[in-house]
């Protein structure tokens, strides 16, 4: 499909300067690397190249069209414009502000800048010297990560994946720059986790009960397991071993009086013997001297 009706389809054929761009990055890609390598097909290619011109040239784009029109799913067509895109090493950049704005949370610009300037101080400072002068911190990918964690410090949404697809990075890399963020700047990026009432886990209750001068009177404590003023807690574990036990116990007789009906309905079964009889030798005897007498 030739670029023109590409973008003709796409409603930037009135910008032709915006097409010649296109193209320029299309042939800039044929030299480059083979693009069916990485699974992009020249029509996809093609639109991604345009899109690519347009973001440079501040024009509209619309990407719900263009994934319509590409015949590849939004995530597939994601994956494939951040190949391209760093393929090419078409660099964008992203100002904290206009993230801000497009975003709705103006109010976190400052600590975001913050946070980057810090992050970018101990980052360089755990490095060695002779690695500190390559270190590059120009790509968006640091911008966007640092926004998305101010942002979720403060309690306000921001979409992921729409902010990743903005600094053109995949999601791997975008989650182990918030890992490096984190774990260098904790202080400033970290988000603290909601602590749980004891009372409610029961995780931690069992330990409370294992150790009971760590517990606390406000939590319910006590003062030792034998002691009158039990926990509400220890007293209902008290109960249920307690009933537990009534019924294992009333199993265990149930099960022992089955036993003795059952040995007491059965039945012996009788042998009969049956005597066998004895031929009378007498009679015998007579026969045969009836027979040789009439012989």
């Amino acid at each position: 499909m030739d670029m023109s009706e590409i973008a003709k389809k796409l409603g930037l054929s009135d910008s032709k300067l915006a097409v010649r761009k296109a193209l320029e990055l299309r042939r800039l890609c044929d030299v480059q690397f083979n693009s069916s390598v990485i699974g992009v097909g020249e029509v996809c290619k093609a639109i991604i190249c345009l899109e690519i011109a347009a973001a440079r040239m501040g024009l509209l784009f619309d990407r719900s069209s263009a994934v319509r029109l590409s015949g590849m799913s939004e995530k597939a067509y994601i994956r494939s414009y951040n190949l391209l895109h760093n393929g090419l090493g078409v660099k964008t950049k992203l100002d904290v502000r206009e993230l801000a704005i497009q975003f709705g949370c103006v109010r976190i610009i400052s600590y975001v800048r913050d946070g980057l300037n810090h992050y970018k101080e101990r980052f360089l400072s755990s490095l060695p010297t002779s690695r500190r002068a390559s270190a590059d911190f120009t790509r968006p990918v640091f911008t966007a990560v640092a926004f998305y964690l101010c942002a979720k410090k403060h309690k306000l949404k921001v979409d992921k994946l729409k902010l990743i697809e903005q600094c053109g990075t995949s999601e791997s890399e975008f989650s182990s720059v918030s890992t490096s963020m984190k774990d260098l700047c904790h202080d400033i990026f970290g988000v603290a986790k909601e602590k749980k009432d004891p009372r409610e886990v029961k995780t931690n209750r069992d330990l409370l009960d294992a150790l009971p001068e760590k517990r606390r009177t406000e939590d319910g404590g006590y003062l030792s397991d034998e002691g009158p003023n039990l926990s509400s807690y220890k007293k209902r574990k008290q109960m249920e071993k307690h009933e537990y036990e009534k019924w294992k116990s009333s199993v265990l007789a149930s099960k022992d009086q089955n036993k003795a009906e059952v040995a007491r309905k059965r039945c012996r079964q009788t042998r009969l013997n049956f005597a066998k009889e004895v031929p009378n030798t007498d009679k015998v005897e007579a026969v045969l001297d009836a027979l040789d007498s009439f012989s």
